[in-house]
């Protein structure tokens, strides 16, 4: 059997828990090995059954500091960590979002390779403007500069989480041909329905993501008051934190609208509400600077639970959801129609029953975790370099 070609799967941060889709990606590769990069390791996801390797310098003595920042400011790498990765005889670099793939381009070319950048939501959907005023940080006022002179590369190519991010980068100035879509995928057998069947539970509706402005979960409360006044068994459950949760918190104390804080939560804990609900909602919107849901890997996980989605998010609403068979898509802060397509399908057990069933099988046909992992791989295929 050939020797498998390696990746070196690259992100800033060694990783957040919303990231758990990078390292289930990573272990569905087959054909490839995978080499998790990253400056730091943060104690959130478990990364014992993956391969791990840390470039920033571990010595924090200042004359350690002082080089590695001396490194990243002229665009190079410390030979030390040059040579510990020529170890692993890489043929590829892939970058997880825009700013991590600034950082990891000196690596791939200090190795000669070539680099894939996944393009994932606020990376390119931001506006320009709000990066160059300063609104992220001064560090990254050149950021779109630097995004597109990275574009400008010959070897470095891009994937765009859902068509509507393709279309965003190209609008951004990145060259078409360089960009193309794939989706991450969920691992359906992990994802399966609940005991219970959907027509037989409480009239749950569950929000699953962190309480930002893009994820609009404010439209959600206001339509929900609506929703109660029809159906006052009905209780909304929201999973997640974040510096919008305050705000939410008296939203809903003054409309009067029953709503359940869980905070964030693992995985297994969303299964849990997904198998209690009957409805997942993901009212995502753009927000001020142009941020916006990329996909939302949540409404595939819900239809692969045989939960019904509702949903205004960004490629999510028009590749993720087959709108009257699995789910409803309706406009962004549109209240009204929000609350009438949740009111409905609480009430119309036969098109719920319906939706349920459908769910598992569009999403085991198109967003497979290891069919979408077998189609990544030949996009390495076709962009990698042979081992050195």
């Amino acid at each position: 059997m050939p020797t498998r070609k390696t990746v070196l799967i690259y992100r800033n941060e060694l990783l957040p828990i919303s990231e758990t889709f990078i390292k289930e990606q990573i272990l569905a590769l087959t054909e490839w090995r995978a080499v998790l990069v990253g400056c730091r390791k943060l104690k959130q996801l478990a990364l014992e059954d993956l391969d791990v390797r840390i470039v920033e310098p571990q010595n924090r003595s200042l004359q350690s500091r002082l080089l590695w920042k001396a490194n990243k400011l002229f665009g190079t790498v410390p030979p030390y960590i040059k040579r510990a990765l020529q170890v692993e005889q890489p043929s590829l670099i892939h970058a997880h979002f825009g700013p991590d793939a600034l950082d990891a381009w000196p690596i791939a070319k200090a190795l000669s390779i070539p680099m894939l950048v996944t393009l994932h939501g606020y990376d390119i959907n931001t506006y320009r403007e709000w990066w160059e005023a300063g609104s992220g940080g001064s560090k990254m006022q050149s950021y779109p500069r630097r995004l597109l002179e990275l574009s400008a590369q010959p070897r470095v190519r891009f994937i765009a989480v859902s068509d509507a991010i393709r279309g965003r980068a190209i609008e951004y100035g990145i060259p078409a041909e360089k960009v193309a879509v794939h989706y991450i995928g969920i691992d359906v057998n992990t994802y399966t329905p609940g005991p219970i069947p959907i027509t037989q539970r409480p009239p749950n509706v569950v929000f699953v993501g962190r309480l930002v402005e893009k994820k609009g979960c404010q439209y959600l409360i206001e339509a929900m008051a609506s929703v109660q006044k029809a159906i006052p068994t009905a209780r909304l459950i929201v999973v997640g934190d974040g510096p919008l949760r305050p705000h939410l918190e008296r939203l809903a104390q003054t409309l009067g609208t029953h709503v359940e804080f869980r905070g964030a939560q693992a995985a297994d804990y969303v299964k849990r509400e997904l198998h209690a609900a009957r409805l997942l909602s993901l009212p995502s919107v753009t927000a001020e600077n142009g941020d916006a849901e990329g996909f939302g890997l949540v409404l595939l996980e819900a239809q692969a639970s045989g939960v019904p989605v509702v949903t205004s998010a960004r490629g999510g609403a028009a590749e993720g959801v087959l709108d009257g068979v699995t789910g409803h898509a309706f406009p962004e802060r549109d209240v009204r129609a929000l609350a009438a397509r949740l009111t409905s399908l609480l009430k119309e057990d036969n098109v719920l029953q319906r939706m349920a069933e459908q769910g598992p099988i569009f999403v085991s046909e198109e967003f497979n975790l290891s069919y979408r992992a077998r189609l990544l791989e030949e996009l390495y295929d076709a962009h990698a370099v042979s081992p050195q």
